[in-house]
Parts: structure tokens; C-alpha cells; sequence
């Protein structure tokens, strides 16, 4: 990455920063320039022409493309000219730089620069500015000859002309500006699975991988080019420059939506709704059965009977509430948070919204008056952008979003147990969006639509809402009917597979163990998934129960909700009633000592200890476990605990827990946005340093003792229970 010093017009938002430093290359909008000149040493040269070209998802925006001739106050050497061909006379009309520089930063806006060698291009700007005494634009950069050494280093030489060969791109009309651009841009596209083959995926990680090369950087500065990566670290920070309201991100529908939602039947005249409105003192009703699916609702308004009114008279007073009613019904879960809900009225236009269930029924109604106070602006970082994605690119680009909303939220001291809710509410959006995503490339290859109703549901910490930075996939899939094997679980396998290859690509990781419904035993009808859970709990031994566990974390983001619904039921019921079961899940978490020596110091390797291994697991565990036997139906972990309270099942081990959750969740949340801002790969492993920073060894000591206890704890109150 390139930043370029100097004299500087005002700067883009730092969420567009932030979020850049997130996004896939494969995915990223960005503008590949060149430039054509009097000659190549930068500190001398003057500029005769620019080309711009727009890449968007890996495509190339030719229709759009940016090409200008500059007025030189200089001749043009001869020497010039034999490479591009741009004689004096051809700049008679030419407009000046100021001119043109004005209408290239109008093209680039905010989106980042690629080129060939681009530090050079950069720095005769940045020289023409400052012969123009006007302000000097800084934009991120990526060079693409730094990423090819990167991405091939063993090639002989990095010339745009050896690369586009080696890439087997045809080269035409070179040394004009707008085809070295166009030239640019395809090698730009070409280098990326070649980076990403070498786990250079996003343009943070591109950023600190060409820092690396230190030498080549030398050569850069002593030619005069504009320094790569100058002062970057510290300006281009993971958080927002306004500051970030914390309340839509803290509370969620439930807190803010009126209930019980008020309904009125399909032939409901339309002066019997408004009467209902009015004795309610609401401004719509849902039209329908109440006990129905969301997907067969309508809503109507007050503005929908006063608008119809105007158009038709009084007499439409009489006609059934039905034939104005809108539908499909727009809503949003009641557990999701409410910037969720600013985001979905800002893109559909609207000013109300059903809250749903899990199950998809409508459990209370939202208007834009409830929310007039936060008002859908730029400080909603992440809006309902998953959702609306239209295609993988646009998903990458949504999902980049993330990171930089969780580090403002952290400055904002939004709770970091809030913020791993959060995320997890978006990994679901994305996995839903992958889903649909996935169904239409099915579709377009000819294999039809799904045989059948079917839920995705995401597992584990994505399904508690506890999911950090350092993601990776846990998702199954659970269809009404078919048999193993059969047509229908055909066509859900590949759908899962798809799923998958959407999710890997935009930045989600595939699971190491297999938890992805691509895999047969993470994928099943109705039947299946009920002889699954009667063989683990009756037959199972600890070794076969190694992703067991995490299943009943499960939450449906996609599909029929009802279907899951009946499945969560069924198997917390049968999990509850079988406390060997429950010992069996015990016994297979065992072996997690805490990582303290004998002296009592802190073990680390390469100076970091796993936290979620020593601190998160144990007391995730013990929550489920405790929950699934006293039959508490909650996701969380902080639910689990306090609904254990709740029925008076308590101590100072399980208080202490719910406390050391929280820390441990702090910790490696600071510990995955510091290894983000340097362009590393995020883990679950917090370094010594920010540890003793933060709450201090002996904190940290004392959680991981109680972590490692826990499983006695646990053993103990199961055994204790008769069977």
C-alpha cells in the first residue's frame, strides 16, 4: 500500500479507509492509473497524459474509462516521444494539469489507485501540485509490481510486459496512458489468486506484505517515487472518524418494538382497520392470521388508507383491507440489534417493520418513529449492506464492513460481548446472503430450484452470538424429507459446497473440522437429523462427540424457521432428559489444564496464549451443558448463566465465570484488531504483552484457573442430579 505525503486535500471518511483494509482484493473498487511524461526521473518530469480505468469485483468498468492529455510548459524531449508517440502539437488544445487533476480526483473519489510502478505515477503528481500551488490529493495505493514480487518472486524480471506474458494477457497500443492502465488492471486481476494461494488475501494483508521488501522500497525512495506505506500504520486507523452512536448497537428490536402486534383479517373492511389504528393509537396493522408465517402476512398503513382514499372515495372504505395491503412483509429478527432496523428502512424506503421470531412469526410491529432519534446516517457503520449484496464481490465488500465497526464500537466502550453479538448477527446475514447467492448459481446451471423446505442453520459461537474476528465456517443444513444419499440430498449438498466456496471467498474461512453442511454429517432431512441425535444420546461414545456439542448452539438464518424450530426442540428435549449423555459431552471436554507453570507464570508459545482454548471453551461448556440439563432454551452464554440464576441453580464459580467471559472475550478482541492494523492473520492467541497492558498477569491467572475448574464443576453437579 501506497500512502502519498505531502500537502494534502481534505481526507475521505475513515471508514472507507478502514473498511478498504478489510476487503478481499478479488472484491475491492478501485481506479488503475498511469501516466505518460517528458521522461522517468520524477523529480524532472513533466506530465503530458493520464489514463484511468475502473475495476469493480475483478471487472473492468471500459465504458467509463478516464483518458486526458495535459498541457506541457515544456517541449517534449525526442526521446519521449519515440516511446509514446505524443508530440508537441498534439497538446496544442490540452486543458492544464490543474484542470485535469480536478476532474481525475472527481473520477477516483475514494477508492484506492493500483498501477505499475505507481509510486512513480504518484510522485510527478504530487511535483505537478506543487508547481501548480495546488493541494496534493492522497489516495491508498497498490503497486503491482511490489504485489508480483510478492505473489512470484522467483520471476526474472517484473516489467508490466513480462507479467501480462507470463499471465498469457495480451499486450496492445503500449505506452499510451489509458492502455497501460487497461494493461494494469488486467495483471492486477491476474496476480490475485496467486496471492491468495499464498495467504495474501485482503489489502491489509498486500500492505504488509509488500513492506516486506525492504530493499526494493530502497530503490524506490533513492528514484525519487513516493515512499510506500508512509505513515500509514498510525493515519490509517481501524475506526471511524465521526464519532460512532453506541445505543443502536447496544439495544436490540425487542427493547424498542411494540407488542403484541396488532392484526386484522384478510376481508376486514378497510374502515375497520382504520378504526383498529386509530383506538390503538398505532399508524399500521399486519393483515392476516397471526398464527401464519411472516412470508403470508401483508401490512397496511395509515398513509396506505388516506393515499387510497384520495384515489377512490369514501365508498373504498367498504373493500377489503387485503386488495391495499403490502406484501411480501418486510422484517427483521427481534433479537437483532437496532441499527439493524435503521439499515432495512434506509434501503427499502419504508417506515415500519414486522419483528419476527425464529420461527418467522411476527412478534411485534417497528416504526421509523420509534427509531426518529436514531436516524439512519454514515455513523450506521454497517447498515443492511450483507443483505442487500447482489452478487460475491458486493458481499466481500459488505463484509469488510465489520472490523472497522467493532473497533469504533470498542472506542465507544460498547461492551465486547455486545460486539461479538453483533458480528454474529452479521455472520448470519452473510451466510443467509451466501445462501440465496448460492441457489441462483444453482438455478443458472440448470438444476432447479430446492426439492423441498429446508433451514440453514450457522453453529457454535456464531450460533451462541459470540463470534470474534478470527471466523471460521459452521454452518448445517436441515431439509423437510429425503433420504441420505437421495435426489433431495443431492441437490442440498451442493448447495452447502456452494455456501462454502461463497463464505471461504469472501473472507470466511472453511472449517478445518469439517463443520459445513457440504460434509454428510452436517447435512440431513428432518428424519436424518432426529436418528443422528437418538444415536449420539443413546449410543455415542466421548470420541464420536468431538462437533457434538456445538450443534445445540444452533440458530436458522436462513430457510424455514419452523423446521428448525421443531428440531431445536426435539433435541434440547432429548439432551435434557439424558444426564449420561449430558457427562459423555462432559468427559469430551476435558484436557484443557490452564496454561500456568508450576511457579505460577503464564506458558505462552511465540509470546501469545490461546484464550479461546484455555479461557472461552471451559466456560462455554459448562454453560451449555448446565443449560441443556436444566432446561434452559438459550443461546448465549450470558443467557445460559442467567437463566440458571433464574432458577436459583447458582454459586460464586458460575458469577465469577460469567465475569471471566466478558475479559476473555475483551482480550482477544484487542489482540485480533491490533493483528488487523499491522495486516496479520487474525487467532484466538493473545500476546503477553497486551495482557499485561490491559488487566494484568495476575488477572489473568485467576480466569484461567477458574476456566480449568470448571469441568470438575461441571462433572460434579451432572453426577449429582438423579438419574
Amino acid at each position: 500500500m501506497l500512502e502519498s505525503p505531502g500537502t494534502e486535500s481534505p481526507r475521505p471518511d475513515m471508514p472507507t479507509r478502514a473498511i478498504l483494509r478489510h476487503t478481499p482484493l478479488f472484491a475491492i473498487e478501485a481506479v488503475a492509473v498511469d501516466t505518460e511524461t517528458t521522461g522517468l526521473d520524477p523529480r524532472s518530469a513533466r506530465l503530458l497524459e493520464v489514463g484511468a480505468v475502473v475495476i469493480r469485483g475483478s471487472i473492468l468498468q471500459e465504458e467509463t474509462a478516464f483518458r486526458r492529455l495535459v498541457a506541457s510548459p515544456e517541449p517534449i524531449p525526442a526521446a519521449a516521444t519515440a516511446v509514446h508517440g505524443i508530440e508537441n502539437s498534439d497538446l496544442a488544445d490540452a486543458p492544464t494539469f490543474a484542470e485535469v487533476y480536478a476532474e481525475l480526483i472527481d473520477f477516483i473519489g475514494d477508492r484506492p489507485v493500483i498501477g505499475h510502478a505507481v509510486g512513480f505515477d504518484l510522485a510527478v503528481f504530487k511535483r505537478e501540485c506543487a508547481l501548480a500551488a495546488i493541494p496534493f490529493r492522497t489516495w491508498p495505493a497498490l503497486d503491482i509490481r511490489l504485489l508480483a514480487q510478492v505473489a512470484v518472486p522467483d520471476l526474472a524480471e517484473f516489467s508490466l510486459e513480462r507479467l501480462a506474458a507470463w499471465l498469457g494477457i495480451q499486450v496492445t497500443d503500449r505506452h499510451r496512458a489509458l492502455a497501460d492502465a487497461l494493461l494494469a488492471a488486467r495483471v492486477f486481476i491476474g496476480l490475485v489468486p496467486f496471492l491468495r494461494d499464498i495467504e495474501v488475501r485482503t489489502v491489509a494483508e498486500a500492505e504488509a506484505a509488500c513492506r516486506s521488501l525492504s530493499r526494493v522500497l530502497e530503490n524506490y525512495y533513492h528514484a525519487g517515487w513516493v515512499e510506500p506505506g508512509a505513515d500509514l500504520p498510525e493515519r490509517d486507523r481501524h475506526v471511524v472518524g465521526r464519532r460512532l452512536d453506541g445505543y443502536p448497537y447496544r439495544h436490540r428490536i425487542r427493547d424498542l418494538m411494540r407488542c403484541p402486534p396488532v392484526f386484522v383479517c384478510d376481508d376486514a373492511a378497510m374502515r375497520l382497520a382504520l378504526g383498529v389504528m386509530t383506538d390503538n393509537r398505532i399508524s399500521s396493522v399486519f393483515v392476516g392470521d397471526r398464527a401464519a408465517s411472516a412470508a403470508s402476512l401483508g401490512i397496511v398503513t395509515e398513509r396506505d388508507i388516506l393515499r387510497t382514499l384520495r384515489q377512490r372515495g369514501a365508498a373504498a372504505l367498504d373493500e377489503p383491507v387485503a386488495t391495499i395491503a403490502a406484501r411480501p412483509l418486510i422484517t427483521v429478527p427481534e433479537d437483532a440489534f437496532v441499527y439493524r432496523a435503521i439499515g432495512r428502512m434506509r434501503r427499502f424506503s419504508i417506515r415500519h417493520l414486522a419483528a419476527v421470531t425464529e420461527a418467522n412469526q411476527v412478534s411485534g410491529a417497528l416504526s421509523a418513529r420509534d427509531l426518529l432519534r436514531w436516524r439512519a446516517d454514515a455513523a450506521i457503520v454497517l447498515g443492511d449492506d450483507i443483505d442487500a449484496a447482489e452478487d460475491v464481490a458486493a458481499l466481500a465488500r459488505a463484509w469488510a464492513k465489520v472490523p472497522a465497526m467493532a473497533s469504533a464500537l470498542l472506542d465507544e466502550a460498547v461492551s465486547a460481548r455486545d460486539i461479538a453479538g453483533i458480528i454474529a448477527r452479521e455472520l448470519g446475514a452473510a451466510v443467509n446472503r451466501a445462501t440465496k447467492l448460492a441457489e441462483q448459481q444453482i438455478a443458472a446451471e440448470g438444476l432447479g430450484e430446492s426439492p423441498c423446505p429446508y433451514s440453514v442453520l450457522i453453529l457454535g459461537s456464531a450460533g451462541r452470538g459470540e463470534s470474534l474476528l478470527a471466523l471460521d465456517q459452521d454452518h448445517a443444513i436441515i431439509f423437510a424429507r429425503g433420504q441420505v444419499h437421495g435426489t433431495e440430498d443431492r441437490w442440498f449438498e451442493r448447495l452447502g459446497v456452494r455456501i462454502a466456496e461463497i463464505l471461504h471467498t469472501i473472507g470466511v474461512p472453511y472449517c478445518l473440522g469439517g463443520v459445513m453442511a457440504g460434509n454428510s454429517a452436517f447435512r440431513g432431512s428432518l428424519d436424518t437429523w432426529r436418528s443422528r441425535i437418538a444415536h449420539w444420546i443413546d449410543r455415542a461414545a466421548p470420541e464420536d462427540l468431538l462437533n457434538v456439542d456445538i450443534f445445540f448452539d444452533f440458530r436458522p438464518v436462513c430457510g424455514d424457521g419452523m423446521l428448525a424450530a421443531q428440531l431445536w426442540n426435539e433435541a434440547w428435549k432429548a439432551a435434557r432428559a439424558s444426564p449420561p449423555f449430558l457427562l459423555l459431552l462432559t468427559e469430551a471436554a476435558q484436557g484443557h489444564r490452564a496454561p500456568i507453570s508450576f511457579l505460577g507464570r503464564l506458558k505462552t508459545e511465540d509470546g501469545r496464549i490461546d484464550l479461546k482454548r484455555y479461557g472461552l471453551w471451559p466456560i462455554v461448556r459448562c454453560a451449555r451443558l448446565l443449560a441443556l440439563r436444566h432446561g434452559v432454551p438459550c443461546h448465549s452464554t450470558t443467557e445460559r448463566f442467567d437463566g440458571l440464576r433464574a432458577l436459583g441453580i447458582s454459586g460464586t464459580d458460575l458469577a465469577a465465570a460469567a465475569e471471566a467471559h466478558e475479559r476473555f472475550l475483551e482480550l482477544i478482541l484487542k489482540a485480533q484488531l491490533a493483528d488487523l492494523a499491522a495486516g496479520q492473520r487474525v487467532s484466538n492467541r493473545v500476546p503477553l504483552k497486551l495482557i499485561a497492558a490491559e488487566n494484568g498477569a495476575s488477572r489473568l491467572r485467576a480466569d484461567l484457573r477458574l476456566a480449568a475448574s470448571l469441568y470438575e464443576v461441571t462433572h460434579d453437579h451432572l453426577v449429582a442430579i438423579p438419574r
